[in-house]
């Protein structure tokens, strides 16, 4: 069996175990009766939060569409001609290790080359949301995170390259089983490492001072079974309007983050309805299951990447002799653009099918669907949440239920007569 055959072969059982994993994993069903209450698609808010919402959607969806496209676009200017692959091999280097500096370089200059293109439309995002109120970071504070964020996510993506060109300059044959397995690591890896060294760098978090609350949480947390370290606020305002808590980290890490927006504008009952719905995610070990999932859809995507880079006639294309040429970047980061982009639809369902479930949780956690009920109009109202959206935007985008299908099942929840 040749190399690109054998690497296709992998491809298709690991994906195919990512499939056993969705189709067994996934909480398809998650109230014994489904059946019950009928959607409202205002989800109970007022008419005039209805337009708002809508409005806002209406300005926002367009720029965040056309964002996507160009990016796409161009990425497939630069990785399907040999323009990127030009590009890559201009970047001034070192004599030594050349083709190292040209994977770093390349990247870094790859993402500025797509921030910069995206950013017009970025920045018109962030005047609809000062319009309406959603943002309330100053342009400062905006070029920073771009700055920010741009940074870690071309650091990360340099290093990966970097790992996979050198193991494709190493071991010809098999570099893309290496990867594949150091793809699968890195999920691993990240998924732990991620609430530690990568929420600092764009928010401040301190812990909640003793108060009522802040026991009621603890409690909550012991009563699901996943005792929490601590309690933290994060300073949210700063950026944003909206309203959020999750938890994160993993044993002795793990903690409550509750926004400081939240904090100032909802109910204790209210927070903590938000605050049963993510330990539900603890609970039913979903940040485990989507690592596990993480782990084979990368592996699975690396081995399918090795048996697209094994064609000669979409190398000549690309400009690249192969992939442990460092010419081979650009068309890369076209692919994995591309498989991100397929993937999103299926990504989307599993979580939407997990996030209710989390909300099964939360109502048999407090046992207060009044509370929920009002916590989901309050979020839609502050986050300006379309409460029914577009079938195919949603299918397509929507990582959570809509607030008129969360509505409704806490309804059918509360008719049901479930027990906390």
């Amino acid at each position: 069996m040749t190399g690109r055959r054998a690497a296709l072969v992998s491809a298709v059982v690991l994906l195919a175990g990512f499939a056993v994993v969705v189709a067994v994993g996934t909480p398809w069903q998650v109230l014994p009766d489904p059946g019950g209450a009928a959607v409202d698609p205002t989800a109970g808010l007022t008419a005039r939060q209805v337009d708002r919402a809508e409005a806002f959607a209406a300005a926002i969806r367009p720029a965040s569409l056309a964002s996507l496209l160009l990016g796409l676009a161009v990425s497939a200017l630069l990785g399907l001609t040999r323009l990127g692959a030009r590009l890559v091999q201009a970047l001034p280097t070192p004599g030594t290790g050349r083709w190292a500096w040209q994977v770093l370089l390349g990247v870094f200059a790859l993402a500025v080359v797509g921030r910069l293109v995206t950013l017009p439309l970025s920045a018109y995002g962030e005047v609809v949301r000062h319009r309406y109120g959603l943002s309330t970071r100053g342009w400062g504070l905006w070029l920073r995170d771009v700055v920010v964020s741009t940074a870690i996510d071309a650091a990360l993506t340099a290093l990966t390259l970097l790992l996979l060109v050198w193991l494709a300059r190493r071991a010809s044959r098999v570099w893309w089983a290496l990867a594949a397995a150091g793809a699968a690591v890195l999920v691993v890896v990240g998924s732990f490492l991620w609430p530690v060294l990568m929420e600092p760098a764009f928010n401040r978090f301190e812990s909640m001072p003793a108060s009522s609350l802040r026991s009621d949480l603890l409690a909550l947390a012991e009563e699901n079974g996943t005792p929490v370290q601590d309690v933290l606020v994060s300073d949210a305002s700063r950026r944003t309007t909206a309203l959020n808590a999750y938890v994160s980290g993993f044993g002795s890490t793990r903690r409550i983050v509750v926004y400081d927006t939240v904090l100032e504008r909802l109910p204790d009952d209210q927070i903590a309805s938000i605050v049963a719905h993510e330990l539900g995610h603890v609970a039913t070990d979903d940040v485990l299951t989507g690592t596990l999932l993480g782990a084979l859809g990368g592996a699975g995507g690396v081995a399918l990447l090795g048996w697209v880079l094994g064609s000669p006639r979409l190398l000549r294309r690309a400009g690249a002799d192969g992939p442990a040429d460092a010419r081979v970047v650009p068309l890369v980061l076209f692919l994995v653009a591309v498989g991100t982009l397929v993937a999103t639809p299926v990504q989307n369902l599993v979580s939407r099918q997990v996030e209710t479930r989390a909300d099964v949780h939360a109502l048999d956690l407090t046992g207060d669907p009044d509370a929920f009920i009002a916590m989901q109009r309050s979020l839609a109202g502050s986050n300006l949440s379309d409460p029914d959206p577009p079938a195919a935007w949603h299918w397509l985008f929507g990582s959570h239920p809509t607030t008129a299908e969360r509505v409704a099942l806490a309804q059918s929840w509360s008719r049901g007569e479930r027990q906390p």
